[in-house]
């Protein structure tokens, strides 16, 4: 076992958080630093590069000072990511050719469509798992050569490296020397192939996008380079980068999901239900995604996925745009002060709709309001409204897994609410475990890289140190669970196809 700690960059939609976990996964240390969301237009959404990195060393500064050690007392760094959101800089300099853009990004609706036409979906499902959908970052990728000036040329000439998120940190953080990603983030990209672990160059040359802009691709729990000595704090050492991993596929590995058939919910900006196959991918028939859980020990294993694109970012528009609320933590008392939704449901398709649907032209809508609805009734239906998209990709889970699951876990912010949990029990039937560590992102992230070091020694010992909150079961019958899941079926069904051309 290796002395000290291990430090996790946890750069998510809204922010970037940096956790140092100690051998027993005690939290020594946090920093956060939140990120602007920039709307050029509606359904555009963009991040600043240069703030995410430089909220990352913010965060990871904070997180240090509140720990109190050296900068060598890190036995390594894990870095998980805000997955499909991609950023385009320049090789030379470093510098990035504009803004991020952000996985909920809708601008290549257009495009998609026109590649569906051209019927080149049925072969990107086969060979990477996921659907033609501008949630993915190929599109992003292709609209950016497309429409910046001069672009397509410089990446031809080797100009201009493209990476997810994750990539941009590594090359941040190495000094510019390193250009990697790893499996679980390239399954996310639309031009990974899942079966060959490699980059399709057949779909790259579709899109037109040059393969030397893309990153070597990695294990999840391996060597990805040193951070650049003096980058962090004038006598900062060079620390080991010892695991990546997307978001998802971090909570998974944090909640110690490692055995086939496990599976867990992450609460976030979106809600994200993954399950792990084992070491063959599954081919969804029910719209769920196939994708990288990681890659560990020279294995890879696979995992199916379900993503709801609007979970916390509901109660972020209660409280930003409607201002009924003040804070995310308002909501669950106020939830509680009514019996019930009075009848009201929301679908929170503000960005269209994920799993099972994967329809771009939805739109958020609300339903059943009647003189008597007042704002504790919209913000029970918001939460509501988490819940029943969860139980959306659980029924395609268990057509697609032909199995019945008694639980599952379930972690980030949101799991806080407990009315939320409960009745996420049950609107799905199922055993709700809360773990004691419900940031369990950032702990998957220190695993990988703890296991790499040789700070953790197995999979068994992490397991071993994983620990229950709380079980949340169901309080209600088939009969009224069914009742409520047919309403919000109905409510879903008048918002889709909504927007025009």
């Amino acid at each position: 076992m290796a002395d000290g700690y291990v430090l996790a960059i946890d750069q998510g939609t809204t922010g970037t958080t940096t956790i140092i976990f100690d051998h027993a996964t005690n939290i020594i240390g946090r920093g956060y630093n939140p990120i602007r969301q920039i709307y050029p237009r509606p359904g555009l959404v963009e991040h600043d590069p240069v703030e995410i990195w430089n909220g990352a060393v913010s965060s990871i500064h904070q997180a240090m000072s509140q720990a109190q050690i050296g900068y060598n007392e890190l036995a390594g760094i894990g870095i998980t990511n805000q997955r499909e959101t991609v950023v385009l800089w320049e090789r030379e300099t470093g510098h990035p050719i504009d803004n991020a853009i952000v996985w909920q990004d809708r601008r290549t609706l257009a495009m998609c469509e026109r590649l569906k036409a051209e019927g080149l979906e049925a072969e990107l499902h086969h060979k990477t798992g996921l659907v033609l959908d501008p949630y993915f970052s190929a599109t992003k990728v292709a609209w950016l050569l497309e429409n910046v000036d001069g672009l397509k040329e410089r990446a031809k000439k080797g100009e201009i490296l493209l990476g997810t998120i994750d990539s941009w940190l590594i090359w941040n953080l190495t000094g510019g020397k390193l250009h990697l990603t790893d499996m679980s983030n390239a399954s996310r990209t639309l031009f990974y192939n899942i079966h060959e672990l490699k980059w399709d160059e057949d779909i790259l040359n579709y899109l037109g996008i040059p393969i030397s802009m893309l990153p070597d691709v990695r294990y999840s729990s391996f060597p990805f380079g040193e951070v650049q000595p003096g980058l962090l704090a004038p006598d900062s050492p060079a620390i080991p980068i010892a695991g990546v991993a997307g978001d998802q596929q971090a909570a998974l590995f944090g909640q110690a999901g490692f055995q086939k058939g496990e599976l867990k919910i992450t609460y976030g900006t979106g809600a994200f239900l993954m399950m792990n196959t084992g070491s063959e991918p599954v081919d969804s028939q029910n719209g769920l995604l196939t994708t990288i859980a990681w890659g560990y020990k020279n294995k890879v294993e696979y995992a199916l996925e379900g993503s709801t694109f609007i979970a916390g970012a509901a109660v972020q528009w209660l409280r930003d745009e409607l201002k009924i609320i003040g804070n995310a933590a308002e909501t669950e008392q106020m939830a509680l002060s009514v019996p019930d939704n009075g009848g009201v449901y929301i679908v929170p398709a503000f960005v269209g709709l994920g799993a099972p649907y994967w329809d771009s032209r939805a739109r958020g809508a609300i339903f059943g309001l009647t003189r008597g609805s007042n704002r504790n009734h919209l913000v029970r239906a918001a939460l509501e409204s988490i819940a029943y998209q969860t139980r959306d990709v659980v029924e395609a889970m268990k057509l697609d897994s032909k199995a019945e699951f008694p639980e599952i876990r379930v972690d980030g912010g949101a799991v806080a609410n407990n009315f939320l949990m409960q009745f996420q029990a049950d609107m799905m039937g199922i055993k709700v475990i809360r773990p004691k560590i419900i940031e369990t992102t950032a702990l998957g992230a220190a695993f990988l890289a703890g296991l790499t070091v040789n700070y953790w020694d197995s999979q068994s010992e992490i397991t071993r140190l994983w620990k229950v909150d709380r079980e949340f079961e169901s309080q209600i019958n088939e009969e009224k669970r069914n009742k409520f899941y047919r309403t919000w079926k109905r409510a879903v069904e008048r918002s889709l196809d909504w927007e025009d051309d």
